[in-house]
């Protein structure tokens, strides 16, 4: 009798104390929400999930709620502070970008000097952009760049299949790594799987030095595998780099037909702003290997290459969170007469929303261009939800014809461009690692609004009569998927 109330004693204390851990953890939880979530409907959700889900909630909260990286970050570089390279003979000075600016676009100086105190990156002159349409166009240059490159390659990527193209670039890689060039290529472990078996074993076999950023299901990385690095970005010798939101498949090649294409463009980059592109590659090499890349090799000093006045927007759930959407933000508000997007994936936020529409009241034309299909359906239906809300203050919304569009660009003003691999949802401007650059110049920003104007007028207005004269069940589901939006 004795040993069964004592058992029934143990298995009662045991049930306390699973009660009062649960109880503990999600009081844990709850405070950890609403002491760190800046956004209070994140907040509100959050706890929401911790209390009607015990313990689950919890657990889900300190895995997918918990923003691990800056900790991680600040760890790494207890010793070490962001490499920033010596290139004040190419800073632009205000008076600098007043001349280069035409007298429509002045006002830019006010955008200018935003940007500066967010990224804390001087804009830099003395450079060339050159668009590059399709893989058609983009990978040649390429694999040229690499071919002929004699000391350095340096090469981010958030997809690189293990196709005809992924193969060509990975043989590229280990020719220069074979004739002495020191290769360092960097890969997000999650956009390796999207081909199988995965371009790793041919870098391995090729001799090329490569690493994984946040391996996907190391159990050491479980708490922040939902934080991805969606960077695009390739410099040769320190002076020439390419970026932009092309990934490295065989489907943006549209010459070759393949089966799923693809339509994008990327840049090739040459000039001082080379610097930062290498910058934010050697502070993501340092976070993943630990290995700090400096030197010649890495760092030259660069020449004069053109007249485009640039500088690098580096984001990501760090210490860089949100400087991008900032960015965004102050054009918005800064625009005068036009402003042009083009992303494949449009989830903008409340205060985007209310920033275009405020635009379009003062009289910019806001012009929206996105896909009319989507790789990612479910996307493009919580996407539509909420377009409605800006067709009827006055933005515009074009849907261009397949193939699948993956552009991201943002004109403003014929003066100013940004481009870049990340898109306008919340896990380019909250989750993912992402770079882009800023552009001040006519000639350039004249040459991709003729590129824009193309896809606009092969594309078709999206009318507020269509989106209001959804069927219910079509507007039930494209509400229901725009509740998930922020994790999408």
């Amino acid at each position: 009798m004795m040993t069964t109330a004592t058992g029934h004693l143990a298995h009662h204390l045991w049930h306390i104390a699973i009660i009062g851990f649960g109880l503990l953890f999600s009081v844990s939880a709850t405070g950890h929400a609403v002491l760190h979530k800046r956004d209070s409907r994140a907040a509100i959700a959050w706890v929401g999930l911790v209390w009607l889900a015990p313990l689950v909630g919890a657990v889900l909260y300190f895995i997918f709620g918990v923003n691990r990286l800056r900790h991680k970050a600040s760890l790494l570089r207890r010793n070490l502070e962001r490499y920033r390279a010596q290139v004040t003979q190419h800073e632009c000075l205000p008076e600098e970008l007043q001349r280069h600016l035409p007298d429509h676009g002045g006002h830019l100086m006010m955008l200018a000097r935003v940007v500066g105190r967010v990224v804390e990156r001087p804009l830099l002159s003395g450079n060339r952009i050159d668009p590059l349409v399709n893989g058609d166009e983009a990978y040649p240059a390429m694999l040229e760049a690499i071919q002929h490159a004699r000391r350095s390659v340096s090469f981010a990527n958030y997809i690189f299949d293990r196709d005809e193209v992924g193969s060509a670039f990975a043989h590229a890689l280990g020719d220069a790594s074979r004739r002495g060039v020191k290769v360092r290529v960097l890969l997000d472990a999650t956009g390796t799987l999207y081909s199988w078996p995965t371009i790793v074993h041919t870098l391995r076999r090729e001799g090329v030095e490569h690493a994984l950023f946040l391996p996907s299901f190391a159990l050491w990385h479980l708490m922040s595998m939902n934080m991805r690095t969606h960077r695009k970005i390739l410099v040769t010798d320190g002076r020439t780099g390419f970026t932009g939101g092309m990934n490295i498949r065989v489907g943006h090649c549209l010459q070759r037909h393949p089966p799923n294409p693809v339509q994008d463009i990327h840049f090739r980059v040459q000039g001082a702003v080379v610097t930062q592109l290498q910058e934010v590659f050697t502070d993501d090499w340092l976070f993943t290997t630990g290995e700090a890349l400096r030197g010649d090799a890495w760092f030259p000093k660069t020449e004069i290459a053109g007249s485009v006045l640039a500088r690098g927007v580096a984001d990501g759930p760090d210490e860089n969170f949100e400087k991008l959407l900032w960015t965004l933000l102050g054009a918005i508000s800064i625009a005068r007469h036009s402003i042009r997007i083009m992303t494949p994936y449009f989830l903008p936020d409340a205060a985007m929303i209310s920033a275009l529409n405020l635009a379009a009241m003062r009289g910019v034309q806001v012009d929206i261009i996105l896909p009319a299909c989507s790789n990612l359906p479910f996307v493009l239906w919580a996407s539509r939800a909420m377009w409605s809300q800006l067709l009827e203050h006055g933005c515009r919304i074009w849907l261009t014809p397949p193939p699948f569009d993956h552009s991201k660009l943002m004109l403003v003003d014929g003066c100013w461009v940004l481009l870049g691999s990340a898109n306008w949802d919340p896990r380019s401007l909250r989750l993912n690692f992402e770079f882009s650059l800023e552009c001040y110049d006519v000639e350039l920003a004249q040459r991709l609004d003729h590129w824009v104007e193309i896809k606009r007028n092969g594309g078709r207005a999206v009318t507020l009569e269509e989106v209001d004269g959804r069927s219910l069940p079509v507007r039930l589901r494209d509400g229901i998927t725009r509740l998930l939006t922020p994790y999408l």
